[in-house]
C-alpha cells in the first residue's frame, strides 16, 4: 500500500495550484486546516470507516459541519475526496499544502526549543538572525524543554543548531574523556 504522503501529494498540488491561481492561499490553508481537524475526530472516522455510509453522505457530513465556511471549490474537493475514499488524508494534504505555500511565500518553519520562556525581544532577535542566515522569512514554533538547562535548540528542516547548555556540557564531557 502506498504511503499516505505519496497518495496525498497530487491532491495537495492540485489544490495549491487552484489556490495560488486565485490568490487565495490563506483561505485554502484555513479551509484545509479545518477539514483536517474534522477528519481526525473519532466519530467522523467511524462514519468514514463504515462501509454502509455512502460517499455523498460522508461528504455532506464534512460540508454541514463547516456550513458557510467552505467555498464552492472546497465543497467540490471534499466530494472528490469522499468519492475516492481519501478524506482521511486531509491532515496530510493540509501539511503538504503548507509546505508548498511556504516555498511560494519564501517562508521557513523553524522549531525553537528553549530551556526557559523567551522574551519578545529575545525571540525577535533570534528570528532576525535566523532570517539573515536562511535568507527567508522565519515562522517560529516555540516549545519549552527544561532538559536543555539553558540556551536554545533550533531545527530548520533537517538541520539542527544546538546552542543549549546541555549540548555544551556534553561536548565538554566528551572532550574530557578523550
Amino acid at each position: 500500500m502506498a504511503e499516505p504522503s505519496t497518495v496525498a501529494r497530487p491532491y495537495a498540488e492540485a489544490v495549491f495550484k487552484l489556490a495560488d491561481g486565485e490568490g487565495k492561499l490563506a483561505n485554502w490553508s484555513a479551509m484545509l486546516g479545518a477539514l483536517g481537524q474534522i477528519s481526525e475526530d473519532q466519530r467522523v472516522q467511524e462514519a468514514m470507516g463504515d462501509p454502509n455510509t455512502s460517499a455523498p453522505k460522508i461528504a455532506g457530513l464534512f460540508i454541514s459541519i463547516l456550513a458557510g465556511k467552505l467555498s464552492a471549490e472546497a465543497e467540490n474537493f471534499v466530494k472528490v475526496l469522499a468519492e475516492n475514499r481519501r478524506l482521511a488524508l486531509l491532515p496530510e494534504i493540509h501539511l503538504q499544502f503548507e509546505v508548498l505555500r511556504n516555498v511560494r511565500e519564501g517562508v521557513v518553519d523553524v522549531d525553537i526549543a528553549s530551556a526557559f520562556e523567551l522574551t519578545a525581544e529575545q525571540l525577535a532577535d533570534l528570528v532576525r538572525r535566523l532570517e539573515s542566515k536562511t535568507g527567508r522569512k522565519v515562522k517560529p514554533r516555540l516549545s519549552i524543554d527544561k532538559e536543555l538547562i539553558g540556551g536554545v535548540m533550533v531545527a530548520i528542516g533537517d538541520k539542527v543548531i544546538d546552542a543549549s547548555a546541555r549540548a555544551h556540557l556534553a561536548a565538554l564531557a566528551n572532550a574530557l574523556k578523550n
